[in-house]
């Protein structure tokens, strides 16, 4: 969370997108245009909370679209690519959320939740063995879904390079601020990646790979990536750091509450026996008992509770059933378990179910049924890969 902040307050992640956007050839093309911002939420939000990818990357859509506005003399409201584009930007952050255990909280959730109640560790380095490719599969079906629902109006663009070309220029060279951030982020990805090679070349019984997980764990890593930001000058006459305090007490603390509550509440649902009678009540009534249907309901279950609510809540809610219908059943729950936790984070059909798409939905561009219909489709799409996926990747998790 704190290297995320810093990376906001740098702007690090605006830099990162206009230097996409301005590879050559990109911003002659809608679709070319429509792919890469997407493709920049994905990225951003693996590491990024996704309502922040989504409000970094909303005015930087908002600007392309003013842009054909005027040099097309168009109401870009009336276009189906404005809302095309709007929309692969919330999505893209949704999908992008799943790639790294800290892209999103209900994977963290998830994580706890299995280590405390499963016993079994999922390490930084396995989540994204397993998770990158249902992301680049989620997202390339994404892509051609709103290509599909939302044609661009015009295939070539004119005037997009050039104001990509103005934006880089107002933003300067790169800072020491800027640079710190960089140096931090890439050091603990590093130390969190960096343990998950070890054990792919050298075994997990190998001596340096028990050495590493026992002094330098993902937590550890975490805090090492904080403190070199607080460390780390921006202005050596100042004395002031990459980030000060004040800025990294404005973190979002109240999902990090959360976080540590719901764990809390899905032990107490597991050890009190609530979770339990939920679970069977939900096997008596739909006679599932295979390892793939329970799945297929822990999915589903999760999906529609977070067009409800929030992502997070979903998680806190359904995984810990999960397990315990699971364990009634017989059948390994670590994957019904998972398959909750990704739910989760697929919430796409109305304005509440993610900041994301509350966001977007207030650019005025985005007309409620629109999103609806979009949302309907992926989200039974995004129902489907995730089923598939987990069978499918699962064993990279070892």
């Amino acid at each position: 969370f704190i290297i995320a902040k810093a990376m906001m307050v740098h702007r690090l992640d605006r830099r990162f997108a206009f230097a996409i956007l301005s590879i050559p050839g990109i911003g002659k093309s809608s679709n070319r245009i429509l792919f890469t911002l997407g493709i920049i939420a994905v990225i951003i939000s693996m590491w990024v909370s996704n309502t922040a990818t989504t409000a970094m990357l909303y005015p930087i859509g908002l600007g392309i679209l003013n842009t054909i506005a005027h040099l097309h003399s168009k109401d870009v409201k009336k276009l189906k690519y404005s809302t095309g584009l709007m929309l692969i930007i919330a999505y893209g952050a949704s999908v992008g959320g799943i790639g790294t255990p800290v892209g999103t909280p209900p994977n963290l959730i998830g994580i706890g939740m299995i280590k405390q109640l499963l016993n079994k560790d999922i390490t930084f380095f396995r989540w994204m063995l397993f998770a990158i490719p249902m992301v680049i599969i989620m997202y390339i079906i994404l892509f051609f879904l709103i290509k599909l629902l939302f044609p661009p109006e015009f295939k070539e663009l004119s005037g997009i390079d050039e104001y990509v070309v103005r934006e880089r220029e107002s933003m300067g060279k790169i800072t020491t601020g800027e640079r710190n951030v960089l140096i931090a982020f890439l050091i603990t990805v590093v130390l969190w990646v960096f343990p998950g090679v070890l054990t792919l070349i050298f075994g997990s019984d190998a001596q340096c790979c028990k050495w590493w997980e026992a002094h330098i764990p993902e937590g550890l890593a975490a805090i090492i990536g904080a403190i070199i930001l607080f460390i780390l000058p921006q202005d050596y006459r100042e004395r002031k750091g990459t980030i000060t305090w004040k800025e990294a007490v404005d973190i979002d603390w109240g999902t990090i509450l959360l976080f540590g509550g719901g764990l809390s509440l899905g032990s107490l649902m597991f050890s009190t026996g609530l979770a339990e009678n939920i679970g069977k009540g939900i096997l008596n009534l739909t006679g599932a008992h295979s390892l793939f249907s329970i799945t297929a309901i822990s999915i589903m279950l999760a999906i529609i509770t977070s067009e409800l609510t929030s992502n997070t809540a979903s998680a806190n809610m359904v995984i810990p059933i999960m397990i315990s219908l699971s364990i009634a059943a017989r059948v390994n729950p670590l994957i019904p378990a998972l398959g909750a936790c990704l739910g989760s984070s697929y919430g796409f059909m109305l304005p509440v179910s993610t900041p994301p798409n509350a966001i977007i939905y207030g650019s005025g561009y985005v007309p409620i049924t629109r999103m609806i219909r979009a949302g309907i489709i992926f989200d039974l799409l995004g129902f489907l890969i995730i089923l598939g996926g987990l069978f499918l990747f699962l064993p990279l998790l070892g």
